[in-house]
């Protein structure tokens, strides 16, 4: 059962928040204390999946032969067959454009030495290498579950922040989304609770509440 606390928190947010002309999103920060983060085994990187997804339309992209593109078609959001790589990569302008155009990838496990060193530059800044998957493989389960993700990524920062839903959503259901979230970054902590300093909500343009 979620903690009563986390659904108060979330009812002040979406009671005190202004009304805007566009649904915000709720993102989750936390700070950090007593970790070493410039050691990369310390650091977190992962996708965790919310249980009431992100209130909104996720896009995932597929890198795939004709064989994943045809599986691919009607699922993904855009499908990037292996000689389109090189005209992608050929053109930093559209390189970018690209990697915003999705929230995830996903590639055929074959193709990703090639991505990684043609996009790689643009992809891994922003997080968002693909995951591998088998070569001909249905991608629909794994988009499916990319759909309802969020990723975590820590770096070398004490403070970082993700998306754990929608404005509107339900109270109890946003409540659960940052529940789960907390649960699965304390498990990652060497010192699980105690390296959180604090946690704070927010809508997008809206005042922080405190959750820890």
């Amino acid at each position: 059962m979620t903690d009563q606390h986390l659904i108060d928190v979330i009812k002040k947010l979406q009671a005190e928040s202004k009304k805007r002309n566009f649904v915000e999103t709720v993102d989750l920060a936390i700070n950090l204390r007593d970790i070493d983060l410039s050691n990369p085994r310390n650091r977190i990187q992962e996708d965790i999946i919310l249980p009431h997804g992100r209130g909104k339309r996720i896009k995932v992209g597929v890198f795939g032969g004709s064989e994943m593109a045809v599986k691919a078609k009607d699922v993904a959001d855009v499908v990037v067959q292996p000689e389109d790589i090189e005209d992608l990569a050929g053109d930093k302008a559209k390189a970018r454009k690209f990697a915003r155009s999705s929230d995830f990838f996903v590639a055929e496990a074959p193709l990703m030495p090639t991505i990684g060193k043609r996009l790689g530059i643009i992809l891994a800044p922003r997080g968002k290498m693909p995951k591998p998957i088998p070569p001909g493989s249905d991608p629909r389960p794994v988009i499916e579950k990319l759909r309802t993700s969020v990723t975590v990524r820590t770096r070398d920062k004490l403070t970082f922040h993700m998306p754990i839903g929608a404005k509107d959503m339900p109270p109890e259901q946003l409540a659960e989304n940052l529940d789960v979230v907390l649960g699965r970054i304390t498990t990652r902590l060497e010192r699980g609770r105690q390296n959180i300093r604090s946690a704070y909500v927010k809508t997008t343009m809206g005042p922080s509440y405190k959750v820890i």
